[in-house]
């Protein structure tokens, strides 16, 4: 088995069998040994029959009894995948199948900067990439969700400092070893790219086309925007502090103690020189801080601490 394609689903019945027809057309026709996972996720329509119905001899259905969500899905469906190199597609039908060889290309090192290939660790095509983004280089969606996305993406882009321009894009390529040290849970989905280039991989974005949607309705509203931001400081949190959590509570600490101890001396000074501080708010905001920096720099060290001894454990018994 050389690929094998994740297409997470929920209610999609009208647009998964044009979606898995296409994507087997396309392996076929280029001699591309496949498996197609379809994860159900929980659909209340029918859209596993659907697929089942086609009779494909390499589509494989994994059903969900409860709706996970799309990090769950891919989990699920990256746990059964027994491909050499991995591809995750959305079931709506606005990925183009024709596309996947130029991002396979990508991978083999088959593709350089002319052909829209950008590489998040200054590489050209000729060294290969571990993991490739279809960048929607002319996304067909209604403003409301173009105009959040560019703001997600460039803050997710100066955040983390991973170049990008379409993280959220679900059009991804990628090494088994990839897909097997993603962990993804929550919403994570979204930051696969950031994931893979903090456990060292080389990430970067080829520019695909991307089709309107033309049956269904998109199960994601105004409020992944919100969540998605959330998740930004997550994986923030993640990639940077993992390994030395001290540096961010830490740091945190430092700078209410120093807010806290500038306040109080200046309340200290004001009470030798005979003036009458208990009613201040600047005393109790000065305790409040250094009571805060305290304990901040307490959870620091506790969460040093525990690193440390997981990091003392075998590595076969860590994740146990």
């Amino acid at each position: 088995m050389k690929l094998s394609v994740v297409i997470p689903a929920r209610d999609e019945e009208g647009c998964i069998a044009g979606t898995v027809t296409a994507l087997a057309d396309t392996l076929s026709r280029n001699s591309i040994s496949h498996e197609i996972i379809v994860v159900d996720d929980g659909s209340r329509d029918g859209t596993a029959e659907a697929v089942l119905a086609l009779g494909l001899p390499t589509v494989a259905v994994e059903r969900l009894r409860v709706n996970r969500g799309k990090s769950g899905a891919l989990r699920a469906g990256l746990a059964i995948a027994k491909g050499d190199v991995i591809v995750l597609m959305d079931a709506d039908g606005q990925d183009d199948p024709a596309e996947l060889p130029r991002l396979l290309a990508a991978l083999d090192g088959g593709l350089d900067g002319s052909d829209g290939l950008d590489g998040s660790d200054g590489l050209d095509g000729s060294h290969g990439l571990d993991l490739v983004t279809g960048r929607r280089a002319h996304r067909n969606d209604r403003a409301a969700k173009r105009l959040p996305s560019r703001l997600y993406n460039w803050t997710t882009a100066r955040v983390t400092g991973v170049p990008g321009r379409d993280f959220n894009s679900g059009f991804k390529a990628m090494r088994r070893d990839v897909a097997r040290d993603l962990d993804l849970y929550g919403e994570l989905h979204r930051y696969i790219p950031v994931l893979a280039h903090w456990a060292g991989y080389r990430t970067g974005e080829v520019d695909v086309t991307h089709h309107p949607r033309v049956e269904g309705r998109s199960k994601f509203g105004a409020e992944r925007f919100w969540r998605g931001m959330l998740d930004l400081v997550t994986v923030k949190f993640l990639t940077t502090y993992t390994g030395r959590p001290f540096h961010l509570f830490g740091g945190i600490a430092a700078l209410c103690g120093l807010a806290g101890t500038a306040l109080l001396t200046w309340m200290l000074a004001l009470r030798i020189s005979g003036e009458a501080v208990g009613s201040r708010p600047a005393l109790s905001a000065g305790v409040l801080l250094v009571v805060v920096a305290v304990q901040l720099g307490s959870l620091g060290l506790i969460a040093e601490l525990l690193v440390h001894l997981r990091r003392a454990r075998p590595p076969d018994e860590r994740d146990r």
